[in-house]
């Protein structure tokens, strides 16, 4: 149910229904999602393609800016399936000679008019919930592949598991789509920094960088997670808070300001002394009250 209907209910505030939802999930009495909560029990569950359109949809359009700019004209990339690649897909329509290898039906939608970019799509069965091809045949149409970098989401990301998702066919494809590629880049909203699902996909010592948002003040889950992602060498991508990302008294568009503050990473290094790198928006870097320790530790990040 969403904050809204809950306060409905109860009759009482959203702010009410926001602090007692927090309370109950640490009761283990309930899952907190994006603008609502859901019964306990996520391990085994994923909701299908219109129900994740509209969730943090904001969130997602920052990150896509974001990611955009770690892709290169002439580069072979893969990108997987999800609501957030399909949006950085949309933003790979203007980089030429790009050549894009998926198996989202949704990111080869979105890139099927781009001239200059080349799509190569896997074999493999349609999987209706979230539009993408799975299965052996998808999964053997990628041997022998070897692209610079890949781009892909999922249904939760912790520290301890790295990326995970609710489906064992998409987990094998993306395991596939991470050993063709000599980086992996994984984008995934706030909500899901601290989430684990029933099926790995790439372990935190594989993924070379982040790109998330902002977590929410009173979100301590999500940046406690970045913190210790950071910790064990992930390089961390934040984009700005939605409708304030480009910050006051900037020059040039908010992605190119963050793109030069997040180098391109060199070869794979494991362990914490991979150096972090973390690009914010202005509106971020705004925060208050209990903002302010979420803020230290986003700039003991940078320092790094």
């Amino acid at each position: 149910m969403s904050l809204r209907e809950l306060a409905r209910v109860v009759q009482t505030s959203e702010v009410t229904v926001r602090r007692d939802v927090r309370a109950l999930e640490a009761e283990g009495l309930l899952d907190r999602r994006h603008g609502g909560a859901v019964l306990p029990g996520g391990f085994t569950r994923e909701s299908g393609f219109p129900q994740k359109s509209h969730l943090a949809t904001a969130e997602k359009t920052a990150i896509a800016d974001l990611a955009a700019n770690f892709v290169e004209e002439g580069e072979a990339i893969v990108v997987g399936a999800g609501t957030t690649t399909q949006e950085l897909a949309r933003r790979l329509a203007r980089v030429p000679g790009l050549t894009v290898v998926t198996n989202s039906l949704l990111v080869a939608q979105a890139l099927a008019h781009a001239n200059r970019v080349e799509v190569v799509m896997t074999g493999g069965t349609l999987r209706g919930s979230n539009y993408a091809l799975v299965g052996s045949g998808a999964e053997q149409s990628l041997q022998g592949l070897r692209v610079s970098r890949a781009f892909l989401s999922g249904s939760g990301l912790t520290a301890e598991r790295g990326l995970s998702t609710s489906n064992m066919l998409s987990a094998s494809v993306d395991r596939a789509l991470v050993q063709a590629a000599a980086e992996v880049v994984v984008l995934a909203d706030h909500t899901k920094l601290g989430t684990d699902t029933m099926f790995q996909t790439v372990p935190t010592d594989l993924i070379t960088r982040l790109v998330t948002d902002e977590p929410p003040a009173h979100d301590d889950r999500a940046a406690t997670e970045l913190q210790a992602l950071a910790d064990q060498g992930v390089q961390i991508a934040v984009a700005g808070s939605p409708g304030g990302s480009a910050g006051a008294g900037g020059e040039g568009p908010p992605s190119a300001r963050q793109r030069r503050d997040v180098p391109l990473p060199g070869p794979r290094r494991q362990g914490p002394a991979l150096r972090t790198a973390v690009a914010l928006g202005a509106a971020a870097e705004q925060g208050h009250g209990q903002g302010a320790e979420r803020a230290a530790r986003v700039a003991d990040l940078r320092r790094r």
